[in-house]
């Protein structure tokens, strides 16, 4: 065979005979440029585009998007005959030359070790450079041509055909291989937004400091609560001492998946986004119980997806921390189950009368439905919604496997707590004592347990007349609003009403609102008439009177001509008593009304006689108990007692007691004046069954109406009018004020015996001794009398220790009572 030479000259047709078969093929020499030769980094660059651009029209046929392939011939088949082309040189510009071989000498270098580095591996797409095509060799090489430059025609013997190259593994690879990284960078996104939310999350290294307001629970002169204020925490009981029926309720309604879920429930959150997609509004909500501790602890009540994430992410927190017994030990001591308990062992005793180890099946399910609305589901204000709610939740823990069928229809069956009320009576006279325990206790006194003066059985009678009277008469009258106060002669508060209804004003009208009192001032314009020499017989000119340029007159318009001073304060003669203050001076009458208890700023003027400067329900009723008590100024109290939540005594009142401010004959010939009011004067209709001193007052042009008097037992108080001043229908002092008065006074003395007034018995008048010390009263706000602090209130440490260990600890600040002017309109 002649051998292919560049330069063995043959014709086209010889050539071809003379050569393998393999088809026409291209002679390259060692002077050829190979492709690699070739391979620019232009070029590098046009043959990656189209790689590219093959890959995406691949990736699009296979997906049906783009146009099918087309098919490849069967491997059996010959190529199609190519004619034979001489390859192209590239011209370099240089003249081709061949180096002369030559070997180097072998160079061994010193091992070195470096330390290992370890890089992250970098998945990057393959790049697939098309093959050249191989030259044609001489027929006499013997290297086999490559099976993909040289076929076989159909039917000759030789190697068998290769089937086309299959790409699909490559690509489920590559989808494997964009997949993780997508995934990578799913994953630095997530986080960057977690660390984003994680900025402001709270310190939990300072949950422990948490704060709350102390609890004030005050009891009546029995013994009784009635009232209570603040956050109160009953004890802490862990999940082993809790009965199952209760953790059964609370798990069964709010999270049964609360012991295999880590902190948040997959589940749960898309059975609520369902629920809520399909009624269109928010009915479930997908937190579990740790993702509801952690915004109890750390969060605030805030609805936003920023508080939502911190939360989350604040449960997978506690749950790497503590253990599914330990977060619902917290839970069950800190939610919020309303009236002002935290946890269920306070609810338990605020709406049951029990601790939460002693809740029956029923009680436990009303429990844990008041975790869904507290104040809704109160049992004390909402009984009807409690009941349907408890059923809920029975059920509930049926279907869950707490309750057996015959333990869910006996829980049904069974009757309703008793209904608690929480505020119970007297709520203006608990405000009054919330304001007072500071000044006893300290204002960092932690949970007290305050005893009081309350009279229970005067205290409902007094709101029951007062609201009786207002939706009655005085509802005619145009009377809307009303204070009563009673005390005891030497100042213990027994009842007090400081309107008609507590929810619709807080506004205390017993304690703050100032009004002027009228005619019942007078009482004090004729004591001091008997101090400066006159008796109750002297005589007085009941006339017209011009003293400058005032010149007052009688409310009926009649005049009685000279009588006695006993006669015109009986008849509330405003002339008799206009001469009287012009003549005994008006520092005389403002220093007795002052040491008798009135301590709000008295006029100097002459009208301070008929009661033109405003003064409260409260201290005029303690300056009358001053009367009654034969001189001896009284300080209303209404504390007698206070102890720590641990039993200490932080505070007990010690017997009172003091001198005289008047001589006591004095104040006992006043009395015997007062008593005909009752009997023949202006409060005829409030006459008693038992002996009696008072006095009404009205205000010019019905805008006030008082009645105020005492017994041996007793000393009562009665305002009526509007908020906002406006006038009654000529309701005065002896119409319904005396009306209600007495009233109260009949429920008040029910069962006791008639004792006559205090130096009216024939036992003789006590005059201070020579030398005696005269107490100086002390203004508002100066402190408590009669009392000695027993122990300091020392400040519980606040907070909830370690989170689980001390949670239900804590003090804080006195809550302070906020009243509603919104209504009142007071002046």
């Amino acid at each position: 065979m002649t051998a292919d030479r560049p330069d063995h000259h043959m014709d086209p047709d010889q050539r071809r005979a003379s050569q393998l078969y393999a088809g026409p093929r291209p002679i390259r020499t060692r002077e050829d440029p190979s492709p690699l030769d070739r391979l620019t980094a232009g070029e590098f660059a046009r043959l990656f585009a189209a790689k590219a651009v093959e890959l995406v029209r691949d990736r699009l046929a296979a997906a049906g998007k783009g146009k099918p392939r087309r098919k490849s011939p069967p491997p059996s088949a010959a190529p199609p005959p190519t004619p034979f082309r001489q390859p192209r040189r590239r011209s370099r510009g240089l003249s081709s030359f061949k180096l002369p071989s030559f070997s180097l000498p072998p160079i061994s270098l010193p091992p070195i070790s470096l330390p290992p580095l370890s890089l992250p591996p970098i998945s990057l797409p393959r790049i697939s450079l098309p093959k050249p095509k191989q030259p044609a060799r001489r027929s006499g090489g013997s290297q086999t041509p490559s099976p993909q430059l040289s076929a076989q025609p159909a039917g000759r013997p030789g190697r068998a055909p290769q089937q086309p190259r299959k790409n699909g593994g490559g690509w489920m690879r590559r989808l494997v291989q964009w997949g993780l990284v997508a995934a990578i960078w799913c994953g630095i996104g997530l986080g960057a937004v977690l660390a984003w939310f994680a900025l402001d999350l709270p310190d939990i290294s300072k949950v422990a400091q948490f704060e709350r307001r102390a609890s004030i629970t005050v009891l009546a002169a029995d013994g009784s609560e009635f009232a209570r204020f603040g956050d109160l925490h009953g004890t802490t009981l862990s999940v082993r001492d809790l009965p199952p029926h209760l953790v059964g309720a609370v798990l069964a309604i709010e999270d049964r998946r609360f012991y295999s879920h880590f902190g948040i429930d997959p589940l749960g959150l898309a059975r609520a986004v369902y629920v809520n997609w399909r009624s269109g509004r928010a009915v479930q909500g997908g937190s579990t119980i740790t993702q509801q501790l952690a915004k109890n602890l750390f969060l605030t009540p805030e609805k936003s997806l920023k508080r939502k994430i911190q939360e989350a992410m604040l449960a997978l927190w506690l749950e790497s921390r503590f253990t599914k017994d330990q977060i619902l030990t917290a839970y069950l001591n800190r939610v919020y189950l309303g009236a002002g308990t935290f946890g269920v062992d306070a609810a338990a005793r605020t709406y049951f009368g029990k601790p939460a180890t002693e809740v029956d099946v029923r009680e436990s399910a009303v429990l844990a439905g008041l975790l869904k609305a507290p104040s809704r589901y109160a049992p004390s204000s909402n009984p009807d919604e409690s009941a349907e709610r408890a059923r809920v939740v029975m059920a509930a823990m049926l279907d869950a496997g707490y309750l057996t069928q015959p333990q869910y229809e006996a829980a049904r069956a069974a009757k309703p707590s008793p209904k608690r009320k929480p505020g119970g009576d007297g709520r203006y006279f608990a405000d009054w004592v919330t304001d007072l325990v500071p000044g006893f206790a300290g204002p960092d006194h932690g949970d007290v347990i305050v005893r009081t003066t309350l009279d229970l059985k005067m205290q409902r009678a007094a709101e029951q007349r007062l609201e009786a009277l207002l939706a009655g008469p005085g509802a005619a009258a145009n009377v809307r609003q009303g204070a009563l106060v009673a005390m005891s002669p030497d100042g213990a508060v027994r009842a007090l009403v400081g309107g008609r209804d507590y929810d619709g004003s807080e506004f205390n009208r017993a304690t703050q609102a100032l009004r002027q009192p009228g005619s019942a001032f007078k009482p004090f314009v004729y004591l001091a008439a008997l101090e400066s020499g006159w008796t109750p017989d002297s005589m007085i000119d009941d006339a017209p009177v011009q003293l400058a340029n005032w010149s007052p007159g009688n409310y009926d318009g009649k005049y009685r001509g000279s009588i006695t001073l006993a006669s015109a304060l009986a008849h509330s003669s405003n002339t008799a008593t206009a001469r009287l203050i012009d003549r005994v001076g008006t520092d005389r009458v403002r220093r007795i009304a002052s040491n008798l208890g009135i301590s709000s700023p008295l006029t100097r003027d002459l009208s301070l006689g008929l009661g033109t400067s405003e003064v409260t329900p409260l201290e005029l009723v303690r300056a009358y108990a001053g009367i009654a008590n034969r001189g001896v100024p009284v300080w209303a109290y209404a504390i007698t007692e206070i102890k720590s939540r641990d039993g200490v005594v932080l505070y007990r009142r010690q017997g009172g007691g003091g001198s005289p401010v008047v001589d006591p004959a004095h104040a006992v010939q006043l009395s015997h004046m007062m008593t005909g009011v009752l009997d023949y004067g202006t409060g005829r209709s409030a006459k008693l069954n038992r002996p009696a001193a008072a006095k009404s007052g009205t205000t010019q042009d019905y805008h006030d109406a008082w009645f105020v008097g005492f017994t041996a037992d007793l000393v009562a108080g009665v305002w009526l009018g509007n908020d906002n001043n406006e006038a009654m229908k000529k309701v005065t002092g002896g119409t319904l004020p005396a009306k209600l008065w007495r009233e109260f006074m009949l429920d008040a003395h029910a069962g006791k015996p008639a004792r006559p007034l205090p130096g009216l018995d024939g036992a003789p008048a006590w005059t201070p001794p020579p030398g005696s010390v005269v107490p100086a009263i002390l203004p508002p706000g100066a402190g408590p009398q009669g009392g000695v602090p027993v122990a300091s209130a020392d400040a519980r440490p606040g907070g909830i220790g370690s989170l689980i260990e001390k949670i239900a600890g804590g003090s804080g600040t006195a809550p302070r009572v906020q009243y509603d002017y919104s209504n009142s309109g007071v002046r």
